[in-house]
């Protein structure tokens, strides 16, 4: 599943890019290039997904749940 969200690149006082996610509280990162910046975001991003879903899920009878896929349009 591709799911977008809008990244956001500040270049960083000190040299390089600081990266945000404007919907995902928390997912920050950096890299001294804009590239960098960029593909640091995205491991970050993919990681705090994963550790979400991961923490979302426990203690949760997975055999009694429905799943779907939801769309927003913003």
């Amino acid at each position: 599943m591709t799911q977008t969200f809008t990244a956001v690149f500040e270049p960083a006082e000190e040299g390089g890019y600081v990266a945000f996610v404007e919907e995902i509280p928390g997912a920050v990162s950096q890299g001294e290039t804009l590239e960098e910046a960029r593909e640091n975001l995205k491991e970050a991003l993919a990681l705090m997904l994963e550790v979400n879903r991961e923490n979302a899920l426990e203690g949760v009878d997975e055999s009694r749940v429905v799943r779907e896929i939801i769309a927003v349009d913003r």
